[in-house]
């Protein structure tokens, strides 16, 4: 049985922390706030997976409220949140994921993107896809003021 998952994620742009994207530390003056390191690209496809697999979300698993996850890499999160699926009989497969930002550009920084999300999915790397699009000056994102990003994934159940 195959089964589809969409995710989402957004953080706002804050001072004096770096900005990681799908697990990758991207030269940037601002990066994101949020209690883990902020990766909206691994936030969003770990709830993309999860709900695939009926297994809630991020939240539920890695709660903001727990200090253990206080800084945690979320490509590590995305690792943990693959090995509830494995428990529960899913296997990820393929995933699509776009990020919404005015900047930094991003095309350079995919392939290594691609790699450190396959490697915590445990798939080839042409199964993962991902496209940067601005939202043309539109929005807290339009503005500049920080980043979304959007994930469906699909897992099968074995």
């Amino acid at each position: 049985m195959i089964r589809v998952g969409i995710g989402y994620d957004s953080h706002r742009f804050v001072a004096g922390r770096p900005l990681v994207l799908g697990g990758v530390t991207i030269p940037h003056p601002v990066g994101l706030a949020g209690h883990s390191d902020a990766d909206a690209v691994a936030h969003a496809l770990t709830d993309a997976l999860l709900g695939a697999s009926g297994l809630g979300d991020i939240g539920r698993h890695f709660p903001d409220s727990d200090p253990q996850w206080l800084d945690a890499d979320s490509i590590d999160l995305l690792g943990r949140a693959c090995a509830i699926l494995r428990a529960h009989g899913f296997h990820p497969l393929q995933a699509d994921i776009t990020i919404l930002a005015e900047a930094p550009k991003l095309a350079a920084y995919h392939t290594a993107m691609a790699e450190r999300l396959t490697g915590a999915l445990g798939i080839p790397a042409q199964m993962v896809s991902l496209k940067a699009k601005t939202n043309e000056g539109m929005g807290f994102v339009g503005r500049g003021e920080g980043i979304a990003v959007m994930a469906v994934a699909t897992v099968e159940a074995r």
